[in-house]
């Protein structure tokens, strides 16, 4: 590996699956879809809820990009973004790992959504 993940090496009892599969998943606020897709990667984490990293191109939202970043020990530096759905502008509402740890390159610049929003999977 190029980029291994240093907290694999600190943490090796931590689990991250990714799925890959052809599996329908939808991303809404409120009554609003603001992405819908086949493509994408379901992140299943120890200690966290399953989350949904879409393609960009599937995302009806505006997305732009903030100052805000954040680091994962398993998955690298991310990108945050606003969203603006409407006349409504969500402040770093999503996330992506540009370069993420060479484990983790299945969500490559896909997009990740916070708490506020339903996201369906299946």
């Amino acid at each position: 590996m190029v980029n291994p993940a240093p907290g694999f090496r600190a943490r090796p009892d931590h689990k991250i699956v990714l799925d890959a599969g052809p599996t329908p998943v939808t991303i809404t606020l409120g009554e609003e879809i603001v992405a819908a897709t086949t493509a994408a990667v379901i992140l299943r984490e120890d200690g966290y809820p399953a989350r949904a990293y879409v393609p960009p191109a599937d995302i009806s939202a505006g997305l732009a990009p903030t100052a805000k970043t954040t680091h994962c020990p398993f998955k690298g530096d991310t990108t945050y973004y606003s969203l603006t759905i409407g006349p409504h502008t969500l402040e770093n509402a999503a996330w992506s790992y540009d370069r993420p740890y060479d484990e983790m390159a299945p969500i490559r610049g896909y997009v990740a959504f916070d708490n506020r929003f339903t996201i369906t999977i299946g």
